[in-house]
């Protein structure tokens, strides 16, 4: 490996919709550096903070059918029984809900818990509480996508949070999806809900950390053998 991709392995990679908030910070950060040294110097912390928070590191997702991946990083706030948003259309009855809750810290690029085709998405209007609190499942604006998977039925749902004022979302519904695959991001703090089959058992436990596109959160049918990965 030459000193060239060694360096450019050690950066992770930005995602393009952060390009304009980084800019805008940048300018910001040099018209404060024309009044104020210390001004400069905390406008450029914040401008770093800005890339960081847009990065979209690769990632290696196990794609045996029966695991479900985390589509967030984050912690897990969240395992158990859960109503499923009505503008989904999958019933008032209870599926298996898994929240992972993302602070400004975290990678905010979202990724499909499973493959499948995209049969819905929608979005809903609504307030701006506190991600981690339960209710905001039921009144925050959020964007769901529903996907058939060779499992059934599982919906991954973007919940705005009390920063996050904007949630933006690449897939389309008729489309197919991989599992892994990025199809959405939430600026700035959120939580996504992955809503399952009673089928499905959880592998993960509320306060873990979880990592998009690779932690397994729950599991299909009997024990899954060492899968295949994909790296995107």
């Amino acid at each position: 490996m030459s000193l060239v991709d060694t360096v450019r392995n050690a950066f992770v990679p930005v995602h393009k919709e952060g390009y304009p908030f980084i800019g805008a910070f940048a300018v910001v950060t040099l018209l404060a550096g024309l009044f104020s040294t210390n001004l400069f110097w905390i406008c450029l912390i914040l401008t770093g903070w800005c890339a960081y928070f847009f990065r979209d590191p690769v990632r290696v997702t196990p794609t045996d059918d029966r695991l479900v991946i985390s589509p967030a990083d984050g912690v897990v706030s969240s395992v158990g029984p859960g109503i499923p948003p009505r503008e989904l259309g999958l019933g008032a009855g209870e599926m298996t809900r898994i929240s992972v809750f993302m602070n400004v810290f975290s990678c905010h690029v979202n990724r499909a818990p499973v493959r499948g085709r995209i049969t819905k998405i929608e979005h809903r209007p609504g307030k701006f509480l506190n991600a981690e609190l339960d209710k905001a499942s039921e009144e925050n604006e959020r964007n769901g996508v529903v996907i058939d998977s060779p499992n059934g039925t599982v919906a991954a749902v973007q919940v705005a949070g009390l920063v996050a004022r904007r949630i933006v979302c690449w897939a389309e519904a008729g489309g197919n999806i991989a599992v892994g695959e990025r199809f959405g991001l939430i600026r700035f703090g959120s939580r996504v809900d992955v809503f399952l089959p009673a089928t499905a058992t959880p592998r993960v436990a509320v306060g873990q950390t979880a990592v998009a596109g690779e932690t397994v959160i729950a599991e299909f049918g009997g024990p899954a053998a060492t899968p295949l990965v994909r790296i995107d």
